[in-house]
């Protein structure tokens, strides 16, 4: 006999698994009325039978997606961060335990939870993360070119413009030490490059024409540092940053703040706490670094700010301390539709 939702059910707990889903209902007091098993095929006729209700899942593969479709039926759908549900799962873990836990960690006030994504922001994430794992095959590339050149007493300059000029000049030098074999394998490893090169060219070329598109993309463009990458990560991150309270909660959901251990009325602040995600923090950092150097202080309206953090703190911290004002402008501007960011001199910083 199919399992039906009891209408007295007022929060339900997912555990989300790839054929098999665990499910615990809540009654208003918080008690577990209901546990069930469903595969994939009947989970969602469940839900589309059951009252309206809040229902929470933990953040994974595919939580995104069914999330989305309880929200379709008209349910309040929450995803939470594995590691809040954690302190809530009790004695010995089981797939029902966890979905025990889940439905009581989603019906705490103070619970905070991961923004439903819409079907553009995944297709513009995945984009962003493809083209990511290619620049990383890239320099995974070129460093094992590098390494296989130096077995032959051939060193190379840093970065990608310098090696393509070494390793084409070592190849063409036939008094070298490189043996046929070895000069075989390079040039196949130069074809695999250029393959590589011309697929991040592509697709940074279709970032860029969705840039060009959207119009919250066009208004982040005008804050310094942001460019279309930068503009794009965030928008396919954090959509249209109203999960945010105010500009801070958003430059520590990136890790741009303190970590803090404070105990005993001891406050200790240690470095950033790198929290969030990492893509888009450094991102957003390495647009920070470009501004510090190119900017210019003289009439852009952070330029004394910016002047007066170098002469106390160190460079790299000036740096991230920018990224984090940074962080907060493009807050400003998600949040107000129409805003755009006023360079002159007089407006505020």
């Amino acid at each position: 006999m199919r399992t039906k939702p009891k209408a007295e059910a007022i929060a339900y707990g997912i555990d989300i698994g790839k054929k098999v889903f665990h499910v615990v209902a809540l009654d208003q007091s918080g008690v577990p009325i209901q546990r069930a098993k469903f595969s994939r095929e009947t989970f969602l006729r469940f839900f589309a039978e059951a009252p309206a209700s809040l229902i929470g899942m933990e953040a994974c593969q595919g939580s995104q997606w069914l999330a989305r479709k309880l929200v379709e039926h008209g349910h309040d759908a929450r995803i939470i961060p594995a590691r809040f549900v954690k302190p809530y799962v009790k004695s010995n873990k089981t797939d029902t335990v966890d979905a025990e836990a889940i439905a009581e960690a989603v019906t705490r006030p103070t619970m905070r939870f991961v923004q439903l994504r819409s079907e553009e922001q995944v297709d513009l994430q995945a984009l962003h993360r493809i083209r990511d794992r290619l620049i990383r095959n890239r320099t995974g590339l070129m460093n094992q070119a590098r390494a296989f050149c130096f077995e032959y007493g051939l060193a190379m300059r840093k970065g990608a413009g310098g090696f393509h000029a070494d390793i084409r000049r070592n190849l063409g030098d036939l008094d070298n030490d490189l043996t046929p074999v070895m000069r075989k394998l390079l040039s196949d490893l130069l074809e695999d490059l250029a393959q590589l090169e011309c697929r991040i060219a592509k697709l940074s070329r279709e970032i860029e024409a969705i840039a060009d598109r959207d119009e919250t993309v066009r208004r982040l463009l005008t804050i310094p540092g942001i460019g279309p990458l930068g503009a794009t990560a965030i928008v396919a991150a954090a959509g249209d940053g109203r999960q945010f309270r105010k500009a801070r909660d958003m430059a520590a959901w990136l890790g741009l703040v303190p970590a803090e251990r404070s105990s005993g009325g001891k406050q200790t602040l240690l470095g950033i706490s790198k929290r969030g995600n990492g893509y888009v923090r450094r991102l957003v950092i390495h647009g920070a670094r470009s501004c510090f150097l190119h900017l210019d202080r003289e009439a852009h309206a952070l330029g004394q700010w910016l002047s007066r953090l170098e002469a106390r703190t160190h460079r790299n911290k000036a740096v991230v301390a920018l990224a984090n004002k940074i962080v907060r402008i493009v807050w400003a501007i998600l949040t107000r539709p129409g805003q755009l960011y006023l360079r002159s001199k007089g407006a505020a910083a």
